[in-house]
C-alpha cells in the first residue's frame, strides 16, 4: 500500500527467506510441498485488503465443495458443504436448527467480515448484523451450548471449528472465531493456494517491487536506531518485540501495556510425506482439505480445557489439512502431503508425531503404513522459527475478549504508537491473526494519513500502475 502511493520503500525481514507464517517449503522429501504454518485461508477469501488487491487474479485460489469435515469415531461425519442448504440437509434433525443459526449470517457475510476484520472500537456501519452474530455467540459461547442439538454431528462440527482459537470451550471467543469461520466456510469457502501458502507471499512482493520497492533478508532489526530516520516504520512484529525494539522511545505507559499483553496457549505441528492419500473409513473426508478430529463435541471441549490449564491432552484435537486433495502441484502423482497439528500448553518442548499418528489412526486405520517421511516442530520451535510465536502461540495474542477489544492497547487506532513514524502492523494488532493482510494494510493507512497526509487511498487492483 506505501508503494503504491509513490512512497520509498524498504522491507526488512529477520529470516533468509519471507513470508513469515505464509512459507511453503520441501519439509519431507523431494517433490512433497508443505505450508510451513498457514495453509488455508478462509479470511484470505473475505478479506478487504486481498480482495483489493485482487488475489485470486494474481494466484490461483483452489475453492473446494467442502469447507471442512469432522469425521466421528464410528464413521459418520459432520460435513461442512460450501452450499448451506446441502449441510443443512445432511444434518437431520438438527437440519433446521443448524440453518437458523447460519442463514442470515450467510446472506450478510460481507457485512460480517466488515466488523471481524476491523478494530472493535469503531463506529459499527451494520448494526443488525452484528446484533445478530452477537445473539449466536451467546447461542453457541455459554453452558446451554448444546440446548439446541439433538445429534452429535453439528455440535461437533462447530466445536471442531471453535477449537482454531484455541481457547477452553464453551467460551464467547471461541464462539466468536469458530461461528465467523462457519459463516465464511458457507458463504464463500474456505480456499488453498495452489502451489502453497508462499503464493500469496510472492504475490504481495513482487508488487512490492514492480512499484520501486526493495526487500532485504537476512536482516534482524533490534533497535529503531538501526532505521535511520525514515518518515515512517510499520513493525510486523509481537507486542513484546514492539516494546523491546522501541526501549526509551515509547512512554512507560505504553512499554508496560506492550509487556502485559498476554500471549496464549500454542500448537504443535507435523508434516507428512505419504504413499498414497489418508485411507479415512469415512471415504468423503477425502474431499475436504480440512479436517478436524477429536470426535464429540465434549470430548473437543476437555481436550481444549486440559491445554487451558496447562496440561497436554491424552485424547486432543487435531486440525489435518491434506491439501493435495485439491491441489496437485504439493505432491508426486499418487502421492499426497497431510499438513496436521495438535493443541499444547505454551512453550512444550514435546514431539507430538506419535500423537497426532495415533489420534488420524482412530478415523483411518492404516494411516501409519502410508508414511514415507515426517517433518516435526514442537512449541518452542515454532518460536524459535518465528519469534513472533511467543511460546508457540501462532496467534501472537492470545485471542480473548479482552485482547480482541485491546490489543494492544484500547484505541480507536491501535497501529500508531506514541513514538512519531512508528506502527504496530502484525498479529499482535486488530483484527488479531490469520492471514488476511489487514493489520499491515491498517497500519499503513494510518501511516500514509498522518506523516505524510495522503487521505486517499491507492488503487492495489493488479491491472492499477499504483498511485494516490
Amino acid at each position: 500500500m506505501l508503494a503504491r502511493a509513490g512512497l520509498s520503500v524498504r522491507v526488512l525481514e529477520k529470516a533468509d527467506t519471507i513470508g513469515g507464517g505464509a512459507r511453503t517449503a520441501e519439509l519431507t522429501l523431494p517433490g512433497f510441498l508443505h505450508d510451513i504454518c498457514s495453509a488455508v485461508h478462509p479470511m484470505g477469501a473475505v478479506s478487504g485488503f486481498f480482495r483489493s488487491f485482487g488475489l485470486e487474479r494474481r494466484i490461483e485460489m483452489l475453492t473446494p465443495d467442502i469447507s471442512y469435515a469432522h469425521p466421528l469415531p464410528d464413521g459418520r461425519a459432520g460435513i461442512a458443504f460450501r452450499d448451506l442448504d446441502r449441510t443443512v440437509a445432511r444434518l437431520g434433525r438438527d437440519g433446521r436448527s443448524y440453518d437458523t443459526l447460519f442463514r442470515d449470517l450467510v446472506e450478510r457475510d460481507a457485512e460480517l467480515a466488515q466488523f471481524s476484520l476491523s478494530s472493535l472500537l469503531q463506529v459499527p456501519r451494520h448494526p443488525a448484523t452484528i446484533a445478530l452474530f452477537g445473539l449466536a455467540m451467546l447461542d453457541q459461547g455459554g453452558p446451554w451450548w448444546n440446548e439446541r442439538w439433538r445429534g452429535e454431528e453439528a455440535p461437533a462440527m462447530l466445536a471442531g471449528v471453535m477449537a482454531h482459537a484455541i481457547r477452553p470451550m464453551p467460551s464467547l471467543s471461541a464462539a466468536a472465531a469458530g461461528l465467523a469461520l462457519a459463516v465464511h466456510a458457507h458463504a464463500r469457502g474456505w480456499p488453498v493456494p495452489r502451489g502453497g501458502s508462499q503464493s500469496i507471499v510472492d504475490a504481495m512482493a513482487d508488487d512490492v517491487r514492480a512499484h520501486g520497492g526493495v526487500i532485504e533478508t537476512g536482516v534482524e532489526v533490534t533497535s529503531l536506531d538501526q532505521l535511520g530516520s525514515p518518515r515512517a516504520a510499520v513493525f510486523d512484529v509481537s507486542a513484546r518485540a514492539m516494546a523491546d525494539i522501541a526501549g526509551d522511545r515509547f512512554p512507560a505507559w505504553y512499554s508496560r501495556a506492550l509487556r502485559r499483553f498476554q500471549y496464549g496457549n500454542a500448537a504443535s505441528k507435523v508434516d507428512f510425506a505419504l504413499s498414497e492419500p489418508v485411507p479415512w473409513k469415512n471415504p468423503e473426508i477425502a474431499g475436504s482439505p480440512t479436517v478436524h478430529l477429536g470426535g464429540s463435541r465434549e470430548r473437543v471441549a476437555a481436550a481444549e480445557r486440559e491445554v487451558a490449564r496447562g496440561r497436554h491432552a491424552e485424547d486432543p484435537f487435531v486440525l489435518a489439512v491434506q491439501q493435495s486433495a485439491i491441489d496437485p502441484t504439493r505432491a508426486p502423482e499418487g502421492q499426497a502431503t497431510l499438513w496436521a497439528y495438535t493443541h499444547v500448553p505454551r512453550d512444550s518442548d514435546i514431539d507430538q508425531t506419535d500423537v497426532i499418528i495415533r489420534e488420524i489412526e482412530r478415523y483411518a486405520p492404516g494411516f501409519r503404513d502410508t508414511i514415507l517421511a515426517s517433518s516435526a516442530r514442537t512449541a518452542k520451535d515454532l518460536e524459535n522459527y518465528d519469534p513472533n510465536y511467543i511460546g508457540g502461540d501462532i496467534a501472537s495474542g492470545a485471542p480473548s475478549v479482552k485482547q480482541l477489544i485491546a490489543r494492544p492497547v484500547v484505541d480507536v487506532e491501535p497501529w500508531r504508537t506514541p513514538a512519531k513514524g512508528v506502527y504496530l502492523g502484525s498479529s499482535s494488532a486488530p483484527p488479531g491473526p490469520s492471514v488476511h493482510g489487514l493489520g499491515g494494510a491498517y497500519a499503513a493507512r494510518s501511516a500514509l494519513r498522518h506523516e505524510f497526509g495522503i487521505h486517499s487511498l491507492p488503487d492495489l487492483s493488479p491491472e492499477s500502475e499504483g498511485g494516490v
